[in-house]
């Protein structure tokens, strides 16, 4: 069983209680748009987890220069496939249902939009998530991340986390 917290969008601010919620998790993932390598860094740091990531689209080469634009690996018994910009389904941005497809990807991660999503594509057999917006620069209201279980080839136990408004 792993434990995952997911966040994207942070643009060069961390909101100290992420550690708190991130304590009891396994692995940190983040969907883009760090803002700057500190980010990554105290993510990793201070969490002492691994902190697996694409960069987004305001990142610069320190963060571009560790982290790639998309990825895929395994999760246990779950192909996992990450971008930042990716749409979701029905709407996936350019090339992304391509790369699920090729990747047998059964979930999809991205950031970008700072809007919370979870939702399965059906036709893909693929469950998307994107963990909404954890910075304080963009349209959204409220800050989110996501805490969620990968058990063997099951994606459960998924919290939705409210940290405050923008």
């Amino acid at each position: 069983m792993t434990r995952i917290g997911l966040i994207s969008d942070t643009h060069g601010f961390l909101d100290e209680t992420v550690f708190r919620y991130f304590r009891d998790c396994h692995q940190i993932w983040h969907a883009g748009d760090f803002g700057n390598i500190n980010i990554a860094e105290e993510l990793g740091q201070k969490s002492g987890l691994r902190v697996r990531g694409v960069y987004g689209n305001i990142d610069g080469n320190d963060i571009r220069s560790i982290y790639p634009e998309e990825l895929a690996f395994d999760c246990e018994d779950v192909r996992v496939f990450m971008k930042h910009i990716g749409g979701y389904p029905g709407r996936y941005a350019p090339g992304v249902k391509k790369r699920i497809i090729e990747e047998k990807a059964a979930l999809f991660i991205s950031g970008h939009s700072h809007i919370l999503k979870v939702q399965y594509d059906e036709g893909l057999q693929c469950l998307h998530m994107n963990p909404g917006a954890a910075g304080k620069q963009g349209w959204h209201k409220v800050r989110t991340i996501i805490r969620f279980v990968i058990d063997g080839n099951q994606m459960k136990d998924c919290e939705v986390i409210e940290l405050g408004g923008r």
